[in-house]
């Protein structure tokens, strides 16, 4: 004992020792301790990375394998090299081509609205189907139709997708695999193992020869989508991308609104409007396409997935990802979670309330920033990266291949047979119901290029939208809300030669002016605008009878204001004015309500007080449907009632429809499937929404009031309802040779101010009625009258067709 003491004592004094020589050191040498300082903190570093290394072994939770395990297909889901932002910033915009050829695009807001420009376009001189003595060459006109791929693939394996997105990521990936391998990557892949799944390639895309002839037979003649679409059939070509090629070879492009107005979509598709004419059909829609273009929804749900499957990817390809690649999918990940974070708060907020009905919360852009404490990223550099990485399909990629229901799978050590034989013996499996294939999920495999968007938007001004944030029964989401269109409008008016809208409600026009031209702009655009307006083909005397009517057959008043509308005495007066229009008008009588919820509380309580029976005897009833699939079914069926009228049977049909829904809009009421329009009420949109509200503000705080001292906001609340009503009643003239009667169930369309912003074809002709009886009168003698003429223009159109025949042929009368 006495011996391992001194032994102690010995050592203590020569560490003693020690120490004070290593003071001294330090004092004749200072920079001796930093050194020490910094040999020790490096030291510690390595033994730290090592224990993370050991430990991310051990578990091996995110089922990621070693860099010598992955293969040559997981390599290419990994993140190519990004070294700088300033590096890539390269524009290759000095090495295109100048255009000299001035082309015009036309734009319209859905397909079926283009394919009947381009019918009457092959009709006219301008066409093909003209006559044999004339000169062709003075009138034909190149023509391409471009189309997303949902019209244009024929593709079967993309075409099965049932959302647009999954479309377009499936067509890039197999272009992508229809590329040729560099001589690298095929030296890469010859020590790998041989590949068990052949890659999809598309052969339409491929076939280059023929997407050339297509391009040509699109080029040499006007065609339509679905011409251009049987076209690439036979020719084994991609009629997609032919409609592409044929941009640059046409002095006529028709395309949808989103192909034109989106500046992603436009640069994508190959569109310049330098020096160019632009005509946009139906533009009483512009301002709303362009807000909804621009605004995005975003659930939490889609963050936190997002997050979870950016984070196992990160996780996944840490070893190959540089420094900048590592940087910016931090920050990505930064984001997504502090949004996360503020969405749960709200939630959180909203549970502890007692009514826990939906709830909602407007910031301005810049106060959403700093709340989320994202007010730091700088989102046009992390938007540059999305773009030129293109993070958001590799991600996509690696869910595909990787995940399953969003987990990625475990790799567990292997066992030997024998005991998975045991195990699967005391454990037996139970088969479950094959799992979907994915071409045949619906939702994106990733939401991180939904979120993009959201990103895009949050870097726009903070003047020009607003960030919503919402609580309902789906969850919490944020929204952004796009106040002022003419940011994004204004690119498209500084490029074009001339501008044309065009539609038949467009006035009043001078909102639809104001909220196009940005303000520093806007006096220099307005001297050049030029306003033309021309009334209907129809002869509005003799084929049109529009109607405002105050009151119904037994006196009641019809006022459907909110307040109002849900008064059991006013509902049952309109049931019994529809019986007596459904005794005097044969065929179709659509009747338009404010909202799906009134027109089902009024079908409820006419069924309760035994109208809708009565009505059943007159006219067949039908119920516009809410799913869009369902319309097509719908109008077959009115179609066959309402031509299906003679002795016995039903007078044609009554279809109950709402304003802004599917048949208000795109639908065509000609003949006897709209000989009366009945719209009840005006349809002002909810006051009380917070989107609307601060759409109103932002108007009265940029715009001027009034002549009469309304403010810009309640014009604008004003002008969304007559524009809806005007869509509406505007279904039931479709050609020169139609009529029909419109009937305005509401005081308040007697006044000037309202009735002033109807069209001038029907306010020029609109009487108002105080009673019922005087409008049933007219209704009932002009509609007699109305058949009474167009048989009689029928039977001289006759006579003159047979004179015109006798006259140019006089040896018809031998005949």
């Amino acid at each position: 004992m006495e011996q391992r003491k001194k032994r102690k004592l010995k050592l203590k004094k020569i560490r003693s020792m020690k120490v004070s020589e290593e003071r001294a050191e330090i004092k004749a040498n200072p920079y001796r301790k930093k050194r020490k300082a910094g040999c020790d903190e490096t030291v510690r570093l390595m033994k730290q990375a090592k224990m993370d290394i050991e430990n991310f072994d051990k578990n091996g939770t995110t089922g990621a394998k070693s860099e010598d395990d992955l293969t040559v297909d997981d390599l290419s889901l990994a993140l190519d090299d990004y070294n700088s932002d300033e590096d890539q910033g390269v524009s290759d915009a000095g090495e295109e081509e100048e255009d000299h050829l001035t082309r015009i695009f036309l734009c319209s807001r859905t397909h079926s609205q283009l394919s009947q420009f381009v019918k009457e376009l092959q009709k006219s001189p301008f066409g093909n189907n003209v006559h044999d003595d004339v000169d062709q060459s003075d009138f034909r006109i190149t023509m391409a139709s471009l189309g997303s791929r949902n019209n244009l693939c024929i593709n079967d394996s993309v075409r099965k997708l049932k959302s647009v997105t999954l479309m377009n990521e499936r067509c890039l990936e197999m272009q992508k695999n229809s590329k040729p391998k560099s001589k690298k990557e095929v030296d890469q892949d010859k020590p790998k193992r041989p590949k068990k799944v052949t890659k999809s390639t598309c052969c339409y895309y491929t076939n280059h020869d023929g997407v050339a002839q297509l391009t040509d037979t699109i080029v040499g003649k006007i065609h339509d989508i679905e011409e251009v679409i049987k076209e690439g059939k036979s020719l084994e070509a991609c009629p997609y991308y032919a409609s592409r090629h044929a941009v640059t070879l046409s002095q006529l492009v028709v395309l949808p609104y989103q192909t034109l107005l989106h500046k992603a979509t436009r640069q994508a598709s190959g569109i310049k409007l330098k020096n160019s004419v632009v005509i946009i059909d139906e533009a009483h829609n512009l301002v709303e396409a362009l807000n909804s273009m621009h605004s995005c929804l975003v659930t939490a749900k889609q963050l936190g997935k997002a997050h979870g499957q950016l984070s196992r990817y990160a996780k996944k390809f840490n070893s190959r990802l540089k420094a900048r690649n590592l940087f910016y999918v931090k920050q990505l990940l930064y984001v997504l979670n502090n949004m996360m974070v503020l969405l749960k708060g709200m939630s959180l907020e909203s549970d502890s309330k007692e009514n826990r009905q939906k709830s909602s919360q407007l910031l301005t852009v810049n106060d959403f920033l700093f709340k989320s404490k994202i007010d730091n990223i700088n989102f046009f550099k992390l938007l540059r990266y999305c773009e030129r990485s293109k993070i958001s399909r590799k991600l996509s990629g690696f869910v595909e291949k990787f995940e399953t229901d969003g987990v990625v799978p475990i790799i567990t050590k292997k066992e030997s047979s024998m005991s998975t034989f045991l195990k699967d013996i005391k454990n037996p499996v139970v088969p479950s119901a094959p799992s979907p294939k994915p071409s045949e999920n619906v939702s994106m495999s990733s939401p991180l290029m939904h979120i993009e968007s959201l990103f895009a938007a949050l870097s726009s001004a903070n003047q020009d939208g607003r960030v919503v944030m919402t609580h309902d029964d789906s969850g919490p989401a944020v929204k952004y809300l796009l106040l002022n269109p003419a940011s994004h409008f204004q690119q498209i008016l500084e490029d074009c030669r001339a501008l044309i809208v065009a539609g038949g409600t467009m006035q009043p026009s001078s909102c639809l002016i104001d909220q196009l031209l940005a303000k520093t702009e806007s006096e220099k655009h307005r001297s050049r605008i030029v306003e033309f307006s021309c009334g209907h083909v129809i002869d509005g005397k003799r084929q049109l009878l529009p109607l405002a009517l105050s009151s119904g057959p037994s006196g009641v008043e019809f006022e459907f204001t909110f307040q109002k509308r849900s008064n059991f005495k006013l509902i049952d007066e309109t049931g019994r004015l529809l019986l007596n229009i459904s005794n005097i008008i044969p065929g179709g009588v659509v009747c338009f309500f404010p909202s799906y919820d009134y027109e089902r509380f009024v079908v409820q309580r006419w069924q309760d007080a035994g109208i809708l029976s009565r009505l059943e005897m007159k006219k067949k009833i039908f119920r516009e449907p809410k799913k869009a699939n369902e319309v097509d079914k719908l109008l077959t069926e009115y179609t066959r009632c309402v031509n299906n009228v003679g002795p016995g049977k039903q007078n044609g049909g009554l279809l109950l429809s709402v304003v802004g829904g599917k048949m208000s809009e795109g639908i065509n009421f000609s003949d006897d499937l709209g000989r009366c329009v009945v719209m009840v009420g005006l349809p002002y949109p909810n006051s009380q929404s917070p989107e609307l509200r601060e759409k109103m503000n932002y108007l009265d705080r940029n715009m001027k009031c009034h002549t009469d001292g309304r403010t810009a906001g309640q014009v604008h609340y004003e002008n969304l309802c007559m524009k809806a009503v005007n869509q509406s009643i505007g279904r039931a003239i479709r050609h020169r040779n139609d009529y029909a009667s419109i009937i305005l169930l509401d005081k308040r369309y007697s006044r000037p101010s309202v009735a002033n912003k109807l069209p001038k074809w029907i306010s020029n002709h609109l009487s108002s009625h105080e009673k019922f009886g005087t409008a049933f009168a007219s209704i009932k003698q002009v509609n007699q009258l109305i058949i009474i003429h167009i048989f009689n223009d029928s039977i001289t159109n006759i006579f003159f067709s047979f004179s015109t025949i006798k006259r140019r042929n006089p040896e018809f009368d031998r005949c």
